[in-house]
């Protein structure tokens, strides 16, 4: 309904001039404004509200004049963009509609994602991410096994340079090569693994030939050679025995060390060299001296008197011989000590007779291998016989001869206390010694003439002498000592029993 107020006021609003909007009696300004002038009586109405309005559309002026110039900038950024918002709605609208289709697609690649890089499948692209990861993590520890091999050749070299001494070069070299091994073993599928296993066992073809050749040493000690030994066991386990129930227990180990240290004997008295040369020139004499006696068979003793070079050559050789051979088989009895109680150990040999053999009738012997030890004191034995009866005979002097075959007597003495007694044996050298080069008849000429002067040879009085001294010293270190003296000459006399 209409405001009368309002309809007496219209005619007096001034529309046409201006661009104001037209004002209605809805708005809640004109009818708040009409209802304020329904109660001012009318001298306010005639006297105040001209000057009321005035200067509230003063007031109104001065806040948009200052409103302006505080938000000038604002209002023509406004304006602008409110200028281009026709255009900018329809691309949003546009872009709106295209998320909405896009959304759904995103959707999906999600979940083919999240299904297809889950773990709990299996994946080449993840697998190739988990092991370069895993790789990157443990890359210390792989640095630490690439670098085994290095390790392990310079341990060995070290060793090497230091010889037998250098147990904690040893000893941290069959470390690592234990801990490539296990590795092999854990990772046997792995190339990295195979190659460094590889360039181990390549070197530890160099440490088995370090340690060989250290068996071979000069002065080797026990305590070294059982370590070199125990070194050997676990670089090369092919070496050790195998379970056959057979006598040889000690395997491939035991022929290995005698041939090593078989090896430094035969070189310690090959720098007897200058002395064989002396005596080698003795026998060229003797023998064209005993060709010139006209054949007869006996070398006279005015026509050859020498032999005293060989007799320094034998002293000095029997001497070698009697230490280097006594050391050898009593360490190798130290370091194989199941050698000493294994019964085939006992065999035949040329200073033990047939009835102490002792066998085993249930077992074959043919198929049991022998001890490395069975048959050393008989090679030993041959070597050194082999010398004696190509360089005893130029020794004529009968006093240097029973010295050397006193001294050989001791030699047998002395490895006859690790069951390798020879002293029967000196009888060979009396019966086969004066001249191996002849002929059969020529040979039992000489030994029916030496027969028909001497009776016996040298070898049984000083065998004689040999016992009855060897009897006088045991009586003398067992505390027996009553009726015993020593004559001027420093020879032992014993009293004649009743």
């Amino acid at each position: 309904m209409t405001d009368p107020l309002y309809e007496l006021l219209v005619p007096y609003f001034d529309n046409a001039s201006s661009s104001r909007p037209v004002l209605t009696s809805d708005d809640s300004a004109v009818s708040k404004y009409l209802s304020r002038l329904t109660t001012l009586p009318l001298s306010s109405l005639v006297s105040q509200e001209s000057q009321s309005l005035a200067q509230a559309s003063h007031s109104n002026l001065l806040s948009i004049q200052s409103l302006s110039s505080r938000s000038n900038a604002a209002v023509i950024a406004s304006a602008d963009h409110f200028s281009t918002l026709h255009e900018t709605l329809p691309l949003l609208t546009e872009e709106v509609n295209q998320l909405q289709i896009e959304i759904p697609k995103l959707d999906q690649s999600a979940v083919t994602f999240s299904t297809t890089y889950s773990k709990s499948t299996e994946n080449e692209m993840l697998d190739r991410r988990k092991r370069a990861l895993l790789m990157e993590r443990n890359a210390d520890r792989l640095s630490d096994i690439l670098d085994l091999p290095t390790l392990l050749s310079s341990a060995i070299a070290s060793s090497a340079a230091q010889g037998t001494t250098s147990v904690t070069n040893y000893a941290t070299a069959l470390d690592l090569y234990s801990h490539i091994k296990r590795l092999h073993l854990l990772y046997s599928d792995s190339p990295l693994i195979d190659s460094i296993y590889a360039q181990t066992e390549s070197a530890m073809q160099d440490l088995k030939s370090h340690l060989i050749r250290s068996l071979r040493g000069q002065n080797i000690k026990l305590a070294a050679a059982m370590r070199t030994i125990g070194w050997l066991r676990r670089v090369a386990p092919e070496l050790e025995a195998t379970k056959n129930g057979g006598g040889n227990t000690e395997g491939l180990l035991g022929y290995l060390f005698l041939v090593c240290r078989l090896s430094t004997l035969v070189k310690t008295l090959s720098a007897l060299e200058p002395l064989r040369q002396l005596a080698d020139q003795e026998s060229q004499t003797r023998l064209r001296n005993k060709s010139r006696s006209g054949g007869a068979g006996k070398l006279n003793g005015s026509a050859y008197q020498g032999g005293q070079q060989s007799e320094r050559y034998l002293k000095k050789y029997i001497e070698i011989f009697r230490e280097q051979s006594f050391g050898i088989i009593s360490m190798y009895k130290s370091i194989f000590p199941a050698s000493r109680d294994e019964p085939t150990a006992e065999v035949q040999t040329p200073f033990k007779s047939a009835s102490t053999v002792q066998t085993k009738p249930e077992q074959d012997m043919s198929t049991i291998p022998p001890s490395a030890l069975a048959t050393f004191p008989s090679h030993l034995t041959d070597l050194l016989f082999d010398t004696l009866q190509e360089y005893l005979p130029n020794v004529q002097d009968k006093t240097s001869k029973e010295s050397l075959l006193t001294q050989i007597l001791y030699c047998a003495g002395s490895l006859g206390r690790l069951g390798g007694d020879f002293s029967l044996m000196v009888a060979m050298l009396d019966a086969g010694g004066a001249d191996v080069s002849h002929s059969p008849e020529e040979e039992e000429e000489a030994e029916d003439d030496d027969d028909d002067e001497s009776g016996e040879g040298e070898w049984v009085e000083v065998m004689k002498k040999h016992r009855e001294l060897a009897g006088r010293l045991e009586a003398l270190a067992s505390g027996v000592g009553a009726g015993r003296g020593v004559n001027k000459g420093g020879s032992l006399r014993v009293k004649s029993r009743p």
